[in-house]
């Protein structure tokens, strides 16, 4: 007499509920991350911190140790700054300026970008790069 069980046990392991996982991760973690502008000037060593802002720049200012001035990677003289700024501004007032500043350049320099910033109300981030 040849009795036989009704139902077999799969030992196999089905994958895809694991990749819809890993893919529902990753479509998390692009939309979270904040999109990192670059600075003009890839010779420029930012001052360190601990601290990291979450708002995102639409516009740059870098300025590098041979006190060379860049808007939107644009050379631009200082005297021409402020008025580069009213035109980039004016189109989106609320967008923050990210101030890329080489950490030999003098503070008197980021002092005079940022009164240029308070004169006209914009928000200026510095940036700086993790300890």
């Amino acid at each position: 007499m040849g009795l036989k069980r009704g139902s077999k046990v799969d030992a196999g392991f089905s994958m895809s509920s694991m990749t819809d996982i890993v893919f529902l991760l990753l479509i998390f973690f692009m939309i979270t991350s904040t999109m990192v502008t670059p600075p003009a000037n890839k010779d420029l060593i930012l001052p360190k911190s601990d601290h990291q802002v979450s708002a995102k720049p639409n516009t740059t200012i870098s300025v590098t140790k041979d006190l060379k001035y860049y808007v939107e990677g644009d050379e631009i003289s200082f005297w021409k700054m402020e008025r580069r700024l009213k035109e980039i501004m004016n189109a989106e007032p609320e967008t923050y300026i990210a101030l890329h500043v080489d950490e030999s350049v003098p503070f008197s320099i980021v002092g005079k970008i940022r009164d240029i910033a308070i004169r006209n109300k914009y928000k200026l981030i510095l940036a700086t790069q993790a300890k």
